[in-house]
């Protein structure tokens, strides 16, 4: 009995000193930080009427479009709503979870933006909506998930990492 009680007590003295580990930085969930929420300013050409069609937009004569491949539909999606970074043995996996304006969204996908700063990494998290008009249903409806793979070698020197959508940015920093 006395055995017993003796190592109940070792054992609970030991698993209550373990507490520490969830906070600490040897844990790799804690790596990069919770994400937080920013306003994005909207930038609209205020010369621009979304009426008539822009010049990569004109259909030709024959009604194709040139290059139609190499046309891109997408949108930044309508609201980032969560964030997350789950370190892998190669690297990290990025996912992302948002609200599309409307239903019917596919085609979901986190692009790099062109103009990267030292230390931080930049995506812009793009749907493409259906021609046809769609409901706006509910936000169960309209939620899409998307993720992308980062190696070591991508985050080597990254202190931010940042998504961007229409009305909202996320970013997690170590």
């Amino acid at each position: 009995m006395r055995i017993t009680i003796g190592a109940l007590l070792v054992g609970t003295l030991v698993l209550s000193s373990c507490g520490g580990w969830r906070d600490s930085r040897i844990n790799p969930g804690n790596w990069f930080g919770q994400s937080r929420d920013s306003r994005v300013e909207a930038t609209a050409d205020e010369n621009l009427n979304p009426l008539i069609p822009q010049e990569e937009d004109r259909v030709n004569l024959i009604g194709s479009r040139k290059d139609a491949e190499q046309v891109d539909n997408s949108l930044p999606i309508a609201r980032i709503k969560d964030m997350r970074i789950e370190r892998t043995s190669v690297g990290a996996i990025l996912t992302v979870e948002g609200e599309a304006a409307r239903n019917g969204a596919y085609k979901a996908e986190l692009v790099p933006s062109e103009i990267q700063e030292a230390g931080r990494l930049e995506y812009t998290f793009r749907v493409t909506y259906p021609k046809s008009a769609t409901y706006r249903g509910t936000e169960a409806t309209r939620t899409i998930r998307a993720a992308v793979s980062l190696s070591n070698q991508d985050l080597a020197g990254v202190r931010t990492i940042r998504v961007v959508g229409k009305e909202n940015a996320r970013e997690s920093r170590r």
